[in-house]
């Protein structure tokens, strides 16, 4: 028995649900599957797979088996991964993940042409503003928006910058007024990034003076684009990054606040930080992502 072709077997059968699934991603015959993990089990002398007419389902011992199998599968993709990936061109596979609107607004349209460089090379762009594990999630690298002072045993390179900005609607100015100071804004409904508390403040800085100012309002969102939004629709003054609304300020669609202040939530940073493992030094694939991040215009060209 080809003990390493039946542990994938029997994770691509756990995987899609079924035999014929499995089959079809293996390129392989029904049969042969089945009579691969027929012989799994024998060897083993244990039920991995739960058989019926309409569904396949994990055993406990199958369940336990299958955990390890992919770690054994995942290190052996990475081996072989580790010595291809030395090699004057990057090859194999590349999982990337970066925040939502910055992914698609930033990068995503530049994607393609870089791609085109490298035909060995087969990407995976997961876009997502949720702290990623980059070992239990599988990502060879993740793009974060902030201080990545939070990251343990993680490479944090440095890539760009960006500046956040105060910004309201012309509507929602003249009927709420024209904040003079940043306290006023406590006075006013500010739209706020969901992250952490429900409470949040703001944190003004120009030369050595510093404002914190507690903000509060009737709407929080997770994502910026949906914030930017009820911006323009005049719901409130939000703290938004420069890459998303400069094209909103240059067409008067939205107003700039304080822009002499720089001001970012609570102590976050407004640093772009390039996130891998340590085992990633040197890889192909990784350093030719960092070169095409490097490459772009605006926020990720490093600001010095």
């Amino acid at each position: 028995m080809d003990k390493l072709l039946a542990l994938k077997m029997f994770v691509e059968t756990v995987d899609a649900k079924g035999f014929s699934a499995a089959a079809r991603r293996l390129n392989l015959a029904t049969s042969s599957v089945t009579r691969a993990l027929d012989g799994l089990e024998d060897a083993l002398g244990a039920v991995l797979l739960n058989r019926s007419t309409r569904q396949i389902t994990v055993t406990e011992a199958g369940a336990a088996y299958y955990q390890r199998a992919r770690r054994i599968l995942d290190a052996v993709e990475e081996a072989d991964a580790l010595i291809a990936d030395r090699g004057e061109e990057p090859v194999g596979h590349l999982r990337v993940s970066l925040p939502v609107a910055f992914g698609r607004r930033c990068i995503a349209p530049y994607l393609g042409g870089w791609l085109a460089k490298y035909p060995q090379l087969e990407v995976e762009v997961t876009l997502t503003d949720d702290i990623v594990d980059l070992l239990g999630e599988r990502i060879d690298l993740s793009v974060r928006l902030g201080s990545p002072a939070s990251y343990d045993n993680v490479v944090a390179r440095e890539i760009g910058a960006f500046r956040r900005r105060v910004v309201a609607s012309p509507a929602y100015l003249e009927g709420h007024g024209m904040p003079v100071e940043p306290v006023d804004l406590v006075n006013h409904r500010c739209i706020r990034f969901s992250y952490g508390s429900r409470d949040q403040v703001w944190t003004f800085r120009q030369g050595e003076s510093e404002t914190r100012v507690p903000v509060s309002g009737h709407f929080r969102s997770n994502n910026a684009e949906v914030l930017r939004e009820i911006a323009l629709a005049g719901g409130g003054i939000g703290l938004l990054p420069d890459w998303l609304v400069d094209d909103d300020i240059d067409s008067q669609r939205l107003t700039v606040l304080f822009d002499a202040w720089s001001v970012n939530p609570d102590q976050a940073s407004s640093t772009i930080s390039a996130l891998y493992l340590p085992n990633q030094r040197g890889s192909r694939r990784i350093g030719a992502f960092l070169e095409f991040l490097a490459a772009l215009p605006g926020p990720t060209r490093r600001r010095e």
